[in-house]
């Protein structure tokens, strides 16, 4: 069994904000499958599918970005998911708009997010795909620049990661280890 989560604030007031990018290719990964997001238990929406006969999860924890752990945490343990059976997609700052980065393990680099999943899960050794959202520009915050919409000029690019991003989910649950998806995806930016 899989999980795939997805980092993100609930709300309508966050829906398009580069925070929200976990979040958004959730939601692209089940438009392009016609799935619906079928639960809501452990303060998280989720859909629960099968793909290639095994059971896989698409998580959005409702907590918050910096509780997320909160929600993640009794996910796995109730449905018995191993660490490397789990997939957590987020915001980089330290990346440009359009680029994507598979990792396997690393700390949390100031991410709220992952400081809260590394606290819950106990480890840092857990799959990522990280989306680059690139730095704040003119004289914006860090909180200013992730709470706020991609603009214009850069949903092309957004675009364009969200959905590299759902093809590397896809390479994943239907039957390849994460190091393989890693070494395909990683050799494309």
């Amino acid at each position: 069994m899989k999980m795939i989560v997805g980092l993100g604030n609930p709300g309508p007031k966050y829906t398009d904000t580069k925070h929200n990018v976990g979040f958004i290719t959730l939601d692209e990964w089940a438009f392009q499958n016609k799935e619906k997001y079928n639960k809501n238990k452990f303060e998280a929406l989720y859909i629960e599918t099968t793909v290639n006969g095994e059971k896989v999860l698409f998580v959005k924890p409702l907590t918050f970005m910096n509780d997320s752990g909160r929600s993640v945490r009794p996910l796995m343990d109730y449905y018995n998911i191993a660490i490397e059976d789990l997939v957590v997609v987020y915001d980089d700052m330290d990346m440009p708009v359009g680029k994507i980065r598979l990792r396997q393990k690393g700390g949390a680099g100031g991410h709220n997010g992952i400081k809260s999943l590394i606290q819950h899960l106990g480890t840092q050794d857990f799959n990522r795909i990280r989306i680059g959202v690139g730095r704040p520009q003119h004289n914006m915050t860090v909180i200013q620049h992730v709470l706020s919409p991609f603009p214009k000029d850069e949903h092309a690019e957004m675009l364009h990661s969200v959905k590299e991003s759902v093809e590397a989910i896809d390479h994943f649950i239907k039957g390849n280890n994460f190091l393989e998806t890693m070494n395909q995806f990683n050799k494309k930016g």
